[in-house]
């Protein structure tokens, strides 16, 4: 399974076929491919090239790795399996969680700050804010604010 390669600092004039080209002569070539950004189409200046057997493989790193080719030192070297992106479990993406619609402050749309549960949030002192457009209490101006 070591016969894929990655092909990187690639000129950005580079293409599928001139990648095909370059590979040919260490091995056969089962396919090649300069990744390309999806927006723009253009070369995003890496590639892959799937070869037939792993001593070819071998062959073409210990001969194209280092080499200029427009200018440029190539990196050639194994492939690492694909890690997968999906936004399940365990995946490292997601949300940021308690961003409300202020830039990211903490604050939710009704008001309500977190720390809501019961005995932990009364030893700690926080605020519960009613409706009060964000304003703080004062003694003439209650407005249901409540002091947990």
């Amino acid at each position: 399974m070591g016969s894929k390669l990655y092909v990187g600092n690639l000129s950005y004039n580079v293409t599928s076929a001139d990648l095909n080209t370059m590979f040919t002569p260490h091995g056969q070539v089962q396919s090649a491919e300069v990744i390309q950004d999806r927006e723009s189409g253009r070369s995003k200046g890496f590639g892959f090239v799937q070869m037939g057997t792993d001593e070819e493989a071998q062959k073409a790193i210990a001969a194209l790795s280092g080499q200029e080719n427009d200018g440029r030192a190539l990196t050639v070297n194994e492939a690492k399996p694909r890690e997968e992106r999906s936004g399940g479990s365990g995946g490292g993406y997601g949300g940021g969680g308690n961003r409300g619609s202020y830039g990211g402050t903490g604050r939710s749309s009704g008001g309500v700050s977190a720390g809501r549960s019961g005995s932990s949030s009364a030893s700690r002192g926080y605020v519960e804010r009613g409706n009060t457009g964000g304003r703080s209490a004062t003694d003439a101006d209650d407005r249901g604010n409540k002091r947990y």
